[in-house]
C-alpha cells in the first residue's frame, strides 16, 4: 500500500505553482490527491480532450481540461504577502484545535 503524503495544503486554497511550464501562475485549489502526491489547480496545466459524442454533448469534438501536477509544485499564495509561502500548524485561537499561519506574516489562515 502506498503511504500518504503529508501536505498542509486544503481544497479551495489558493496557491502559486513554483516550478514547471505554467511557473508563477495562481489559481484555486480545486483536489487534493495525497495517495498519489498530486493537486488539480483551476486554470493551470489545461490539454485539450477529445470528446465522443453522447447526449450530453452531442457534436463531440475537443474541450480543454484541467490536468493534475504534482504537490510539490505548489505554495500556498498569502494575500498578505502577495507570494507563496510556507504554513505553520498552530493552537487555534478559540482552543478548538489546530489552526495554520503564514510562516513570514503571522496571518491566520
Amino acid at each position: 500500500m502506498k503511504e500518504k503524503i503529508k501536505t498542509k495544503l486544503r481544497k479551495n486554497d489558493n496557491v502559486v505553482v513554483i516550478s514547471g511550464s505554467s511557473k508563477g501562475k495562481r489559481g484555486r485549489l480545486l483536489q487534493v490527491n495525497s495517495t498519489k502526491g498530486l493537486a488539480l489547480v483551476e486554470g493551470v496545466n489545461k490539454k485539450h480532450k477529445t470528446v465522443k459524442a453522447s447526449n450530453e454533448n452531442p457534436k463531440g469534438g475537443i474541450t480543454q481540461k484541467e490536468f493534475p501536477i504534482q504537490i510539490s509544485n505548489v505554495m500556498f499564495f498569502c494575500d498578505k504577502c502577495k507570494k507563496g509561502v510556507r504554513l505553520q500548524i498552530v493552537a487555534s485561537t478559540d482552543n478548538k484545535g489546530k489552526g495554520r499561519k503564514c510562516s513570514k506574516c503571522d496571518k491566520a489562515i
